[in-house]
């Protein structure tokens, strides 16, 4: 029985990119975003209830964020429930060499 070798691709980092989305550089930040969130309320020790109230949303929300299903949260309201959770947000402005782009990063870690 021949063993067939795998073809590799190498990813560019972002799987919405490469799953071709349009508008991947957006659901790749928002993911980011929720990611922060959500580590945010795990190191507070939150129920998902007392999230919610401190975020000023709903239970089903939070969960929502959990689960990463971010099709109802915009950018901005993202970086609202990271400031209420007492992160900071910087926003950097460059001239790109390619085309524009948007990027997410977490500077504790940097």
């Amino acid at each position: 029985m021949a063993i067939e070798k795998a073809k590799v691709t190498m990813g560019s980092g972002n799987a919405f990119q490469d799953l071709g989305r349009p508008d991947a550089a957006e659901k790749k930040a928002k993911v980011k975003l929720a990611i922060a969130i959500n580590d945010a309320v795990a190191e507070r020790g939150l129920k998902q209830r007392d999230a919610a109230a401190l975020l000023g949303c709903v239970q089903p929300e939070v969960s929502a964020l959990a689960n990463l299903r971010l099709a109802g949260f915009s950018l901005g309201r993202l970086m609202e429930f990271l400031t209420a959770l007492d992160r900071d947000i910087e926003i950097g402005i460059r001239r790109s060499q390619r085309h524009g782009s948007i990027h997410v990063r977490d500077l504790e870690t940097i």
